[in-house]
């Protein structure tokens, strides 16, 4: 791609490597770390579902039952593949057995690491395998009905109920929709257990849950198959619960997660310490699966000023990429985030944004990018909305983003109707295809505000990184850089989850899906 800013690319070269410096300082205590999030994703890989009597989903029980024997350290996978020698269960039955309290996992005798090992790794093959399959199925979907060019139209519903959230994304999708996003209920992500089975009632979305998944991505494909498309689905992989989610998503064929490093600790205050263990397992589920995670950047924006601290999203971006990579994820499933959040009182400011996305384009040039509509500046005032959404559509077709968050001409003011999606859609594709081809048609002025506001952005996000890198992740967070937003290394929801790791302890999907085979 040539450069249209000018970007000095010896200040891209040393952001990047501080970014991987910072990211591989803190892969040290998440390599020697686990959570009962992530012990609870191995249950859930090794086919472990549903609820005792209680309501509690079993995974849930069974780390329990293996934390409160103080055998955590050893991993799930561990005691599991033990049960399996001595009991000749399966894990599903183990886990039953341990709901109804007829098992205590941690007091059985135990059987040699080796052949637990083997019995463990026998059942989660299995698993890679349907995971594998999946990918292999959306490419031929994706092969079937062809890969769109230019953006994507990324789409929200959000009504709490499965049944009428599948009512609404089939709706979008024949009105030219390319992405469903199905928000997750207020408040989930700080939920230590997934819920269980189809739900219809949820505050600000709905509950996000494998029957949910499964439901809405037959819905999916029915509608694909009528207009002739490949509908993409999407949820969220963060908070208490991120890779439970991820694992989910992988085995029901989600397609696109919103999974950020930082984004639970900053704005959902869960431990930094947790978040970030609980990061790594996610997205190496989600690199295997063939998902393109979607990072957070944009929430910055909305906490501080768009133009004042531009230069933190680059800098959170680098560090995401970073940390993307350590799990095993392609760059072209790396959609780093960004948003249309200038004031529109700024003069000039449709230029500030214009230079901000196309150096998010050069810097990442192979990252299906997610741009986000302006939400900070709507007053509710609809057709001045709609104009700023419509400014937000030219600069995505301008700088080439992948994936665009269509913006709605109603935010401020309620959960958007299906007929506010429509002319939503109807002014994307409007503004897409007259203007299909201006990014190959303009270039920026020599030394103008353009060029000079992507370089500023630079040079301020090198020296962010350089401080980062000087202090450590944990020390930056404590103090604030980010967001503006201050958080306890100690402190948040969550720090209980985290445990140390024991030196035999195992985890067979790290093995499988980050240095397995992809094919």
């Amino acid at each position: 791609m040539k450069s249209k800013l000018n970007l000095n690319w010896d200040i891209v070269n040393k952001a990047r490597e501080c970014a991987r410096n910072i990211a591989e300082d803190t892969q040290k205590f998440i390599d020697a770390h686990t959570t009962v999030a992530i012990e609870r994703t191995v249950c859930r890989l090794l086919g472990i579902d549903g609820v005792d009597e209680m309501g509690v989903p079993l995974p849930n029980v069974v780390v329990d039952n293996i934390k409160n024997g103080g055998g955590l350290s050893l991993g799930v996978a561990f005691f599991i593949g033990n049960a399996m020698l001595y009991t000749g269960l399966t894990p599903q039955q183990i886990a039953e057995k341990v709901g109804r309290n007829e098992l205590d996992l941690t007091k059985m005798p135990m059987a040699d690491l080796f052949d637990i090992k083997l019995a463990v790794q026998e059942v989660a093959v299995k698993t890679v395998e349907k995971i594998k399959e999946n990918r292999r199925k959306r490419e031929e979907l994706l092969k079937k009905y062809g890969k769109k060019e230019g953006p994507l139209l990324y789409l929200i519903v959000a009504t709490g109920n499965i049944y009428e959230d599948i009512v609404q994304a089939q709706a979008a999708a024949r009105q030219g929709a390319d992405v469903i996003a199905v928000i997750r209920t207020t408040g989930q992500s700080l939920l230590d257990y997934v819920p269980y089975g189809a739900t219809t009632e949820g505050f600000g979305g709905t509950y996000a849950t494998q029957e949910n998944f499964r439901l809405m991505r037959k819905a999916l494909d029915e509608v694909s198959e009528e207009v002739g498309r490949y509908i993409r689905l999407c949820n969220y992989c963060s908070g208490l619960c991120m890779p439970e989610i991820a694992a989910m998503g992988a085995l029901e064929r989600l397609d696109v997660m919103l999974n950020d490093a930082l984004y639970g600790i900053l704005f959902r205050d869960i431990n930094m310490k947790r978040t970030l263990v609980d990061q790594y397992f996610s997205r190496i589920i989600n690199g295997f699966a063939g998902i393109i995670i979607n990072t957070g950047e944009d929430n910055y924006l909305t906490t501080s000023d768009a133009y004042e601290e531009a230069h933190t999203v680059l800098a959170s971006q680098l560090i995401n990429e970073q940390f993307a990579l350590l799990a095993g994820i392609p760059e072209e499933q790396i959609g780093l985030g960004h948003a249309f959040e200038m004031n529109p009182d700024l003069k000039n400011g449709f230029l500030y944004e214009l230079a901000q996305a196309q150096m998010a384009r050069e810097i990442f040039p192979k990252a299906p990018l997610k741009y986000m509509p302006p939400t900070k500046y709507m007053t509710g005032n609809i057709f001045k909305g709609h104009v700023q959404d419509a400014l937000f559509n030219i600069v995505t077709i301008m700088t080439k983003q992948k994936i665009h968050l269509l913006g709605m001409l109603t935010e401020a003011i309620h959960t958007p109707f299906m007929s506010d999606r429509a002319l939503s859609i109807e002014s994307a594709k409007y503004i897409f295809n007259n203007m299909a081809d201006i990014a190959d048609e303009i270039y920026f002025k020599e030394g103008g505000i353009i060029q000079q506001r992507a370089n500023e952005v630079l040079i301020k996000a090198y020296e962010l990184l350089r401080e980062i890198e000087k202090e450590g992740l944990f020390r930056t967070l404590e103090q604030g850089k980010f967001a503006g937003i201050k958080r306890s290394m100690n402190g948040g929801r969550g720090l209980e989850g985290v445990v140390e790791k024991d030196p035999n302890y195992f985890n067979p999907f790290i093995d499988l899906m980050l240095r397995g085979d992809r094919q």
